[in-house]
């Protein structure tokens, strides 16, 4: 973890995962249709069609697991998430690929879907790495430890409140005369 006015996220990398979310839910989609196609106009085998399915399915676990922990472990500056998200990328680039080469038939279309996802995820893991490699040495030089713990938890809220996912956590709301804080609900 960084020190409290130093930043690490990767911008870059934050603007990917924000990407590669978009694309990978219309991907799963266009996929669904796609096999709705070959399963009713090609002489598609039954047992085939249930496995690629099966295995879209997987694949959609397997990314936004992916996604959800590289993009926390991105905003949060934490090694943990970001190498979790590391070794996802590994699965989601050979179901990429089994989708590019190996199923029963696969159409022009698929193999671009499957060409552009396989560009995410090698410039996600080129980026994560950096990322990683600039997470580690600012550890090295201040310790998480000698930070505390609230101070990492407002870092993380800052990384995320920058990039507007929490834009309602820091709403300046105008304090009556007299009073010490803001009325909770």
């Amino acid at each position: 973890m960084a020190p409290r006015g130093k930043r690490l996220s990767s911008t870059p990398l934050e603007i990917l995962f924000f990407l590669n979310g978009w694309y990978y839910a219309t991907y799963f989609l266009l996929e669904l249709f796609i096999f709705l196609y070959k399963g009713l106009l090609l002489p598609y085998p039954t047992a085939n069609l249930v496995l690629d399915v099966a295995m879209l399915l997987l694949y959609l676990g397997i990314e936004v697991i992916r996604l959800f922990f590289g993009t926390k472990g991105n905003l949060c500056q934490r090694k943990m998430p970001l190498g979790i998200s590391v070794a996802l990328t590994f699965p989601s680039a050979m179901m990429a690929s089994y989708y590019l080469l190996l199923q029963t038939y696969v159409l022009r279309l698929e193999a671009i879907m499957n060409g552009i996802l396989l560009f995410f995820c090698g410039s996600e893991l080129l980026l994560e790495v950096l990322t990683l490699a600039a997470f580690s040495r600012a550890s090295s030089v201040d310790p998480v430890g000698s930070l505390g713990f609230q101070q990492d938890l407002s870092a993380c809220a800052e990384s995320l409140v920058a990039l507007g996912s929490w834009s309602y956590a820091k709403a300046s709301y105008p304090i009556p005369q007299g009073a010490s804080s803001p009325r909770t609900l």
